[in-house]
């Protein structure tokens, strides 16, 4: 098994189509053919199932599949390493984050790394939680941050830096100028929350559940900046981390509620296979990552 058959598998994969794989990876159609034709051979099994407009991975063609990008990931780390081993630290590092860590903290994190390492390229993917979960179970980025949780046994998890977050609202809402705010007045209102798979998600469906908090109506909006904009013309509540929302607060467009039970916080982590704990780059990330805990 090479691995030009395995990044030939792949590629039809993700492209469900055996010419535009073939013209991606600037092989001849045949060549595709013959590394499909060569896999299904050795793992006796069929990958695909044909049909005149595209291709699809059988059962057994998910398994070789996931596998096949591990694989492919680990190939391409080892040409890095030993890059590295004769040059200076290069090539690319592919970081994905959830939302809240990719815009509002990752960008500060990455500006300074470039500065050390510039020949280091930075790609970096946001997503939400379980979209970054998948993207390091499958190798498709290096390493991943997250606000929510895994319980994925092929990756490890650990803590970078505390979070906190808030209940807001505009100005105009009713409860904008009151102290003290109880649970008891937070019933039957309207609020806006990020998407199912979001950790800020996640969190506040755990807050409304164990407090017994009755929701009127619920809007959904799969960016921190759509949920802040709603919320920001008048739409109900929000509850969003601190660094999301400090500059609206500080000029006035949004009002932190005044909440007195305990304060809302949660960790930010990032999440890894161990393999990629030898990735030189992943290395770099990771001590530049401690600084801002």
């Amino acid at each position: 098994m090479h691995y030009d058959a395995l990044n030939t598998f792949v590629t039809v994969v993700e492209l469900q189509h055996f010419t535009k794989a073939a013209q991606q990876l600037r092989i001849s159609q045949p060549s595709v053919s013959l590394h499909i034709k060569n896999l299904e051979e050795e793992f006796q099994t069929t990958l695909f199932i044909r049909t005149p407009k595209k291709v699809s991975v059988t059962p057994s063609g998910k398994i070789v599949y996931e596998r096949a990008k591990q694989m492919i990931s680990i190939y391409e780390q080892m040409k890095r390493e030993i890059a590295e081993y004769h040059h200076e630290v290069q090539g690319e590092l592919k970081i994905g984050a959830s939302f809240t860590i990719g815009e509002y903290i990752l960008p500060a994190i990455a500006a300074t790394l470039h500065k050390e390492f510039p020949k280091l390229q930075l790609n970096i993917v946001i997503g939400n939680t379980e979209e970054v979960v998948a993207q390091v179970r499958m190798f498709q980025v290096d390493i991943g941050l997250i606000e929510g949780q895994t319980s994925d046994k092929e990756i490890h998890i650990e803590p970078f830096m505390e979070d906190e977050l808030g209940i807001v609202c505009h100005p105009s809402h009713p409860l904008a100028k009151k102290k003290n705010i109880t649970i008891e007045q937070l019933q039957e209102e309207t609020w806006v929350l990020r998407e199912k798979g979001s950790g800020t998600r996640e969190f506040m469906e755990h807050v409304i559940r164990s407090n017994g908090v009755k929701v009127d109506s619920l809007l959904t909006i799969s960016s921190n900046h759509g949920v802040k904009e709603a919320v920001m013309n008048g739409v109900g509540l929000t509850f969003l981390s601190n660094c999301v929302v400090n500059k609206e607060i500080e000029n006035g467009s949004l009002v932190k509620i005044d909440f007195n039970q305990a304060k809302f916080q949660r960790k930010f982590s990032y999440i890894y296979s161990p393999v990629m704990l030898e990735n030189k780059a992943v290395q770099l990330f990771l001590k530049q990552l401690h600084k801002w805990r």
